[in-house]
């Protein structure tokens, strides 16, 4: 599942990196219940970097539902500190990065798991092959929350099979960060699309579910 929460006009921060918070409280709930449903949170290293977030379950007595977390650092550059570093001991952290990274000593020490997935061609962590580790490790339902770069190479990759977009009623405009980066679409017959499943009013915010169209 890719989840994307975004306004109006699809960015998800400010030109200053402004995010906190785009939707409202009854959307973050509703994120954490689909949390609970899930094996594995995946997000990239500018998410951890940008927003500290500790990617738990909260509230409705579902914190024992915490999945794994996972980060996508192909040179395992980010700090070991922070949220997600401080809570490794006690709710699973795995750090995919590139099989050419340097060191993995320090994720090591504080609890975490390294795993090396392969590089693409860019020198990025190949999707695929991230996926495919994941799944050698009992992960069959990961949901993704960021960001723009990682929605972008899974979409590239044809491995979405469900799409959740939260959309909060406030536009930001087009020097705000865009909710995914470039898919590489020249013609718009070869843009990913999707089937509409549901809409669901959550206060202020819709959510809406898609499927790949086939």
């Amino acid at each position: 599942t890719l989840k994307l929460a975004s306004s109006l006009d699809g960015r998800i921060a400010t030109k200053t990196g402004d995010s906190r918070w785009i939707t409202g409280p009854m959307s973050r709930r509703a994120v954490h219940l689909m949390r609970a449903q899930h094996d594995a949170i995946l997000v990239g290293r500018n998410t951890v970097a940008q927003d500290d977030p500790d990617l738990t379950v909260r509230d409705m007595g579902l914190s024992h539902r915490s999945p794994v977390r996972v980060v996508l650092d192909s040179g395992l550059n980010l700090p070991a500190t922070g949220r997600l570093a401080n809570s490794a001991t006690q709710i699973p952290l795995w750090i995919c990065h590139s099989e050419h990274a340097k060191t993995t000593e320090k994720w090591h020490q504080i609890g975490a798991i390294p795993l090396a997935c392969t590089p693409d061609p860019q020198g990025r962590i190949d999707i695929n092959n991230v996926l495919a580790t994941l799944a050698e490790r009992g992960i069959t339902r990961l949901f993704v929350e960021g960001g723009g770069q990682v929605a972008a190479s899974l979409l590239r990759a044809g491995a979405v099979d469900q799409l959740a977009l939260f959309t909060a009623g406030v536009a930001i405009g087009s020097d705000g960060l865009a909710n995914l980066a470039s898919l590489g679409t020249d013609a718009l017959a070869d843009a990913p699309r999707f089937t509409r499943k549901s809409v669901t009013p959550l206060g202020p915010d819709v959510l809406s579910i898609w499927t790949p169209s086939q």
